[in-house]
């Protein structure tokens, strides 16, 4: 009998001692409702199943629905020069979101891992393109939109308490930390407290959402029609201008995707994933096109340019004594959108270091609160450093061209593995042209803002993309390790009371 558990704690856990070490730790625990279980006898660790379809929905219209539609809108007027043409825009930005989520969908249901991009590059081209991703991403695209979102809710939390003049940029920037610090704390002590503030905080946002279309309804009925007359009057055709409009646009709706990052952790996701996809995206979409009919309804285009904060004039001619529900309902809408995208964040760098691609600790897991706490702390760090540095408009433009470059890879490795695992089971599939539609219209908006605008940015970012390769080479391709990283991974390990995993394929 002794053998055959020990050949059973080999089986379910992967490695018979480390399972043997975390039942030890942590059968005791018989854990809260916000904490997982204790393990039982011979249970591998690994992030459970805890996000049904509500939550899944929740998690992709509130990370879509940051601060964009409340505070700036008009960017997308400006660059196409016409109401109507704006609307085509938001539209076309809603469908293309929608069918790269639907090829997303094929993706997420083939591959049940967690990481998205990381996982499905993994399984088309292999080790390198999938670091090199990894690389970008956990560097910089994922922190910088944290920082990004942070700082927006910062800014709208402080000018409730100053009235006469901007701001002090310190007290911003603090408070962004602040906030940082708070989602971070919200997201390593439970999965389950994390997903709760993420559902109450998009149905809050869909309510402020609601408040502005009736408000706009309201001015519709009255006769307030005059900025919806001669829709393409100023219209700009310019290719480049058109490609800009379409990143500011995408940039609104950037998000889609998070669901996949979580594979894992979603019940039944052959089902829930592209339920939640094809519930949330339309959704955003009705949303989006509705708010700036209202916006236009009570504000011209000229002053809709002007206006810092459009959600804001819009609740001060509106809403009267009730326009403080305007600033409230961006506070709301930024922090749920920051509390969901680190949600997501740090669930890639767990799946890259999982494989050996980023530090060991990354991949590791809390014993009791099965929360990837390593990689949200380094995901909160990398995005505090960017608060407080600065820099961050630039990054935008960068953000931008670098993530279609990885959506249109994502579509190339569904192509690719159309032909290379035929055979391989598809529990959601879709047509061959979605990806490669998608695929397409990435590579005119890779392309077109360098030719239209050259700018040296571009170049920055192609450098810093290769630059992975600096650290590839020797550290996952040859697999060279330091005594030092060895002690710094057992020391952060006592430190956080975290363990490794085992991946879970269904």
């Amino acid at each position: 009998q002794g053998n055959h558990v020990g050949k059973e704690t080999c089986v379910s856990s992967g490695e018979g001692e480390e399972a043997g070490g975390e039942e030890g730790i942590s059968s005791g625990a018989a854990g809260d409702k916000l904490e997982g279980p204790g393990t039982t006898k011979s249970d591998a660790l690994h992030l459970q199943r805890r996000l049904g379809l509500f939550s899944g929905v929740a998690l992709i219209v509130g990370t879509m629905i940051g601060s964009g539609i409340f505070v700036s809108p008009s960017g997308l007027l400006v660059r196409t020069g016409s109401v109507g043409m704006s609307f085509v825009i938001w539209i076309a930005c809603g469908v293309l979101s929608l069918l790269g989520a639907l090829a997303y969908a094929e993706l997420g249901t083939m591959n049940t891992s967690s990481g998205a991009e990381y996982a499905y590059f993994m399984d088309a081209f292999g080790s390198l393109p999938a670091f090199l991703f990894s690389w970008v991403s956990t560097l910089v695209l994922k922190p910088s939109q944290m920082a990004i979102i942070c700082l927006s809710f910062a800014k709208y939390a402080v000018e409730a308490f100053v009235t006469e003049c901007d701001p002090p940029d310190l007290v911003v920037k603090l408070s962004a930390v602040l906030a940082i610090l708070v989602i971070l704390f919200i997201n390593c002590y439970s999965v389950n407290l994390a997903t709760s503030v993420m559902n109450i905080f998009t149905a809050a946002k869909l309510i402020a959402i609601l408040i502005v279309i009736f408000g706009g309804l309201y001015k519709l009925v009255q006769g307030n029609t005059q900025n919806l007359e001669n829709m393409f009057e100023g219209t700009t055709y310019s290719l480049g201008n058109i490609a800009t409009a379409f990143y500011t646009g995408l940039w609104a709706y950037d998000g889609w995707n998070n669901l996949n990052y979580v594979t894992e952790e979603i019940k039944n996701p052959s089902k829930n994933l592209p339920r939640s996809i094809v519930i949330a995206i339309p959704l955003v979409t009705v949303c989006y096109v509705l708010i700036n009919i209202s916006y236009l309804a009570v504000m011209s285009t000229a002053e809709m340019a002007e206006s810092e904060a459009v959600a804001v004039t819009f609740g001060n001619r509106i809403l009267g004594a009730m326009a403080w529900l305007m600033p409230l309902s961006v506070t709301i809408s930024t922090f749920g959108s920051a509390n969901g995208t680190l949600f997501a964040a740090g669930r890639l760098c767990f799946a890259a270091s999982r494989e050996g691609h980023l530090l060991d600790i990354l991949s590791y897991v809390h014993i009791r609160r099965l929360t990837p706490a390593p990689g949200l702390i380094f995901h909160s760090l990398i995005a505090i450093a960017m608060v407080l540095s600065g820099t961050i408009d630039s990054l935008i433009d960068f953000f931008s061209f670098t993530a279609w470059i990885f959506y249109g890879g994502a579509m190339l490795a569904l192509i690719v593995m159309r032909f290379t695992r035929p055979n391989f089971p598809r529990p959601y599939k879709v047509p061959i042209i979605i990806p490669v539609i998608v695929l397409v219209i990435s590579m005119y908006l890779i392309v077109a803002p360098i030719i239209d605008t050259p700018q040296i940015e571009y170049l920055y970012a192609s450098f810093f993309i290769l630059g992975g390769l600096i650290f590839y080479i020797p550290f996952v391709h040859y697999g060279i390790s330091s005594p030092f990283m060895e002690r710094f991974t057992v020391f952060c390990q006592l430190l956080f009371e975290v363990s490794p995993t085992q991946s879970v394929y269904e």
